[in-house]
């Protein structure tokens, strides 16, 4: 739905929504979607805990800086 057409409809289209929800476009590239608050959004909070697997540092980019050099090169450091 083209968002300026959202903006004329938005307080009907607000008793309407259901579970699908409703796409809203600008240019008609997808921007926003409008969904209904309910229950099924409360399950998603950690359905991925326990699901996946953390492999390395995953606050490190693998290179190490060398300010002298101002370039960075590859870790030396043992990844685990």
């Amino acid at each position: 739905m083209p968002a300026a057409k959202f903006k004329e409809q938005c307080l009907a289209l607000l008793d309407q929504v259901d579970a699908e929800g409703i796409v809203i476009t600008k240019r008609g590239r997808p921007v926003a979607k409008l969904i209904p608050i309910g229950a099924d959004s409360e399950s998603l909070l950690g359905s991925l805990a326990g699901k996946l697997r953390i492999h390395g540092d995953i606050l490190s980019t693998g290179l190490a800086w060398d300010a002298e050099s101002r370039h960075a090169h590859p870790s030396s450091r043992p990844r685990g």
